[in-house]
């Protein structure tokens, strides 16, 4: 039997999402799963598991915000910037480097950040090739700058030589490089030596099961995934059947009106099941993003392990 839905977990440290992936599709009996927003193997919270037909929502769960408290250690560089990376500069920390207001200067500045370089010990590509795999093969890669927003960084704890955070950023956002970046603003090493993820988009920790799962349990049904994710809207009888032909539509297609400035929105069909993902285009008209099969999203079932 396959599974279909979403399973919210708290990672440990210590393991990657794949890590975490390989073990569910064990448990749960299907390959048909994948994540939503990596989590870096010392960093630990909130990690969205997909299941069969949840898949598909993929990336609109990747680009919500994150919500993450974490700890930046000063002193000590690494070249993956947080406390798992080979130690790359020491120092010692000037005593209240901490407590004066060249701190408060670097952390406003990050949070008017719009463009973040990305860490070069990253799974990101560059000419075919991971990242982290050319630094580890000895090369440098260039990598570009990438577009971030800060909506909320509050400086929670502050000792002589490290800092308590917690803050919500955006898809993209990496919070090694926030610890690379502050060390630089204030001229000593830094690394991140702690991180926590309390939530992603409207997942949080609270609704996480702890990993590893001595069996499996319910998953949240796709439909419901889509609702908390997404702004919905009730297709009629024609705009249901259309949806489902991947046909544009129009405003008359639906029960309910749009979203106001919602680009994506996830289509319901009259008895409530999830048909697509839609959005309008540049031209006015309504498109399928992603089709689903109805039948499949509604309800969620636990797969008997292998």
């Amino acid at each position: 039997m396959n599974a279909h839905g979403l399973l919210i977990v708290d990672k440990p440290q210590g393991l990657t999402s794949h890590d975490i992936v390989s073990q569910a599709r064990k448990l749960y009996g299907t390959r048909a799963v994948g994540h939503a927003g990596t989590l870096d193997p010392m960093a630990t919270g909130v990690l969205l598991l997909l299941f069969g037909e949840a898949t598909k929502l993929s990336s609109a769960l990747t680009s919500d915000r994150k919500r993450y408290v974490g700890t930046v250690a000063f002193g000590r560089a690494t070249d993956s910037h947080d406390a798992d990376g080979a130690t790359t500069q020491e120092s010692e920390v000037p005593p209240s480097l901490l407590e004066g207001s060249r701190l408060e200067l670097a952390l406003e500045a990050e949070r008017q950040r719009t463009l973040q370089l990305p860490p070069a010990v990253s799974a990101l590509k560059v000419g075919g090739r991971r990242a982290h795999a050319l630094v580890r093969a000895g090369a440098t890669p260039v990598l570009a700058e990438r577009a971030v927003t800060v909506h909320s960084l509050v400086l929670t704890e502050r000792a002589s030589t490290q800092i308590a955070i917690e803050m919500v950023v955006s898809r993209g956002y990496y919070v090694r490089a926030l610890a690379r970046d502050l060390g630089a603003a204030l001229g000593v090493p830094a690394h991140l030596a702690a991180l926590r993820r309390l939530a992603s988009g409207p997942f949080e920790l609270g609704d996480a099961a702890p990993w590893p799962l001595a069996a499996p349990i319910s998953l949240v049904s796709v439909v419901e995934a889509a609702r908390r994710a997404l702004p919905s809207r009730v297709l009629t009888s024609d705009g249901d059947r259309r949806a489902r032909l991947g046909q544009p539509l129009e405003a008359n297609s639906f029960e309910t009106d749009a979203p106001d400035g919602a680009e994506l929105t996830a289509w319901l069909s009259p008895s409530g099941e999830l048909v697509a993902l839609g959005k309008a285009t540049d031209a006015g008209e309504l498109r399928v993003v992603r089709g689903f099969q109805p039948q499949l999203t509604s309800t969620s079932v636990t797969a008997k392990p292998l």
